[in-house]
């Protein structure tokens, strides 16, 4: 599926290359970054490829970093580079110093490639950075809207009705986005791979950069993240749960984000009145590895009052919304609101000048009037700086509510497009 599916990416990381030495494209494994990279190579016209999970190329790389960086016609692309370490780095960094033309390397990485301890030499005024993540709904659907820039230009525009029916939207949720594992039907092979994925990546691609020594319980930290997703992250309750000391768990929690399994929603920080918490929320970075590690299929979240449906449902929107910040024309930061007293907003986008778009979900196909609590809570709060308030629902409908507080079918995401 991944050979038939445009990837919004391309079109960024072309655009970066025009204009920049290096550029980093950053994932988890399996997203799709070699597919990327291999079409940006042909349709390129020219350039060289090598990854460094073929041992003897990573050996190659090891060995003499400064030939192995010098080697091959530009544009080198260099798959997995952070198995080649900080030679390989610095080694990269005198090459583009030495001549400084556009588009001299692109390379990937399934951990985050600037917070990993020994790969300390910074590419900084080098490097732009293409993120990829497991496939979105728009580009699984082949949809061309760009939902963020449509929402805080008219969010009115957005009001139209879907299609798209509850049983659709939770055969999504634990698809999930990983080109493999959503042209693999649901049952025993689906799964077959999520184990073969998370065992790949703790106990290699983790053990690359830190020592861990009980995989089983980083494997139930990411289940229990995956559980309580869309709730305050207390490290200590994690620690508990998980029968680990407070420090490991710790750690463990930074290798799930080094490794992009793991994302993080900050609180809001504003001049409300109100009392604001300031622990950030966490999610799994896709919602089918969620519903995997939860063992949790679509016709059991079908059931009314499943406990598993808020997180999941709330993971989706996350992951989606993530993806959507990655190739929006929109520039946006995303944080999460609780109050004190109870009052809540799933996702607060913080746009251009200072614009708020809120968005709440509601696993719901009718939510009643209370559903919009927190979003007319904060319109009384923040004015007009409140651009709009999106409650997300599971239903076919859409409607304004009013003071610039609307109810929309989830779907709205992707232009409503049905899957392809």
């Amino acid at each position: 599926m991944s050979d038939l599916v445009a990837r919004v990416a391309a079109g960024r990381l072309s655009q970066l290359a025009d204009h920049l030495r290096i550029v980093m494209v950053g994932g988890p494994r399996q997203a799709g970054k070699t597919t990327l990279m291999k079409g940006y190579l042909a349709d390129g016209g020219g350039g060289s490829y090598r990854t460094l999970d073929n041992a003897d190329t990573l050996r190659a790389s090891r060995d003499d970093p400064a030939a192995f960086a010098e080697y091959g016609d530009s544009p080198r692309i260099i798959d997995e580079v952070q198995l080649g370490g900080d030679d390989l780095i610095r080694a990269i960094k005198v090459a583009v110093d030495a001549d400084p033309r556009p588009g001299r390397f692109v390379l990937s990485g399934s951990s985050r490639f600037l917070t990993i301890p020994t790969l300390s030499e910074s590419l900084a005024g080098r490097m732009a950075f293409v993120d990829l993540w497991p496939l979105s709904m728009r580009e699984r659907t082949g949809a061309s809207e760009d939902f963020l820039t449509r929402a805080f230009a008219s969010p009115s525009a957005l009001l139209d009705n879907s299609t798209w029916t509850r049983e659709q939207y939770l055969e999504c949720v634990v698809a999930g986005g990983y080109p493999e594992a959503v042209s693999i039907p649901p049952g025993v092979a689906r799964h077959a791979w999520f184990d073969g994925y998370l065992q790949t990546v703790i106990n290699r691609d983790i053990s690359n950069f830190a020592s861990i020594t009980h995989g089983d319980a980083a494997a139930r930290l990411l289940g229990l993240v995956a559980a309580r997703a869309g709730s305050i992250a207390v490290l200590s309750d994690l620690a508990q749960s998980v029968e680990l000391a407070r420090e490991t768990t710790k750690n463990y929690l930074s290798y799930l984000d080094m490794v992009y399994l793991t994302t993080s929603l900050p609180a809001w920080s504003t001049n409300l009145t109100a009392r604001l918490l300031k622990t950030p929320k966490l999610y799994p970075t896709d919602s089918g590895l969620a519903a995997h590690l939860l063992g949790v299929g679509a016709s059991e979240l079908a059931e009314p009052g499943h406990p598993a449906l808020g997180p999941l449902m709330e993971t989706f929107v996350a992951t989606e919304l993530l993806k959507a910040r990655s190739y929006s024309e929109t520039r946006t930061s995303a944080f999460h609101l609780r109050s004190t007293d109870q009052n809540e907003v799933d996702f607060v986008l913080e746009g251009p000048a200072g614009k708020i778009v809120a968005i709440e979900l509601k696993a719901s196909s009718s939510p009643g009037p209370r559903a919009l609590k927190g979003l007319r809570w904060l319109r009384e709060r923040l004015g007009e700086r409140l651009h709009a308030g999106i409650l997300l629902h599971l239903g076919t409908e859409a409607a304004s509510r009013g003071d610039g507080i609307y109810s929309m079918p989830l779907s709205v995401l992707w232009g409503h497009r049905q899957l392809r």
